[in-house]
């Protein structure tokens, strides 16, 4: 039989907890700089890791994306970025992350993070720990404001100001 954890015990371990929250951030929204700021108040450090989804085609590439990640971050302690290119589980075991972190906004994304963490679990050994994005980020997704931004649409107040500026910029050139 499972024996319960106390919290003391947990504590008095002084266990440093390093996560990664990984995503392609193209562009980094509003809502992924919520799960930033609110999961670096549960872990001692958080990596975000920049990839790319295989299945999208990106707008920004992906040096693009970590400099104006890291720009955005900059002045939170405890917070780096850094770009993958391999298998997730594979980065974060290369810099000795124990927990994945990914931020949840619907019901859509629980389906999906809930198979991805058992399957993250099953070959990398890794917990996921959920964050539910702030209700007023629970819609955005950084596909939508591609699109939204392709046409036109302002999305001004849905991604960080400067982002705004180079996700124009970009579109006007694409």
């Amino acid at each position: 039989m499972l024996q319960p954890i106390l919290r003391e015990e947990v504590m008095s371990q002084n266990k440093f907890v390093r996560a990664i929250f990984p995503g392609s951030f193209d562009p980094i929204t509003n809502g992924h700089l919520d799960v930033i700021h609110r999961g670096i108040q549960i872990v001692d450090e958080l990596v975000v890791a920049v990839g790319d989804n295989l299945q999208k085609e990106n707008l920004f590439t992906g040096e693009e994306r970590v400099d104006m990640i890291r720009e955005l971050v900059k002045d939170i302690p405890g917070v780096r970025v850094e770009r993958f290119t391999s298998l997730m589980v594979e980065f974060a075991k290369n810099i000795d992350a124990q927990v994945i972190l990914r931020g949840l906004r619907n019901l859509t994304d629980v389906q999906y993070e809930f198979q991805l963490a058992l399957t993250n679990r099953a070959i990398g050994g890794l917990e996921t720990v959920f964050i539910m994005t702030g209700e007023k980020y629970g819609f955005t997704t950084s596909t939508l404001i591609r699109e939204v931004g392709r046409y036109g649409g302002d999305v001004s107040g849905l991604i960080p100001k400067g982002i705004y500026q180079k996700l124009k910029e970009k579109l006007e050139n694409s």
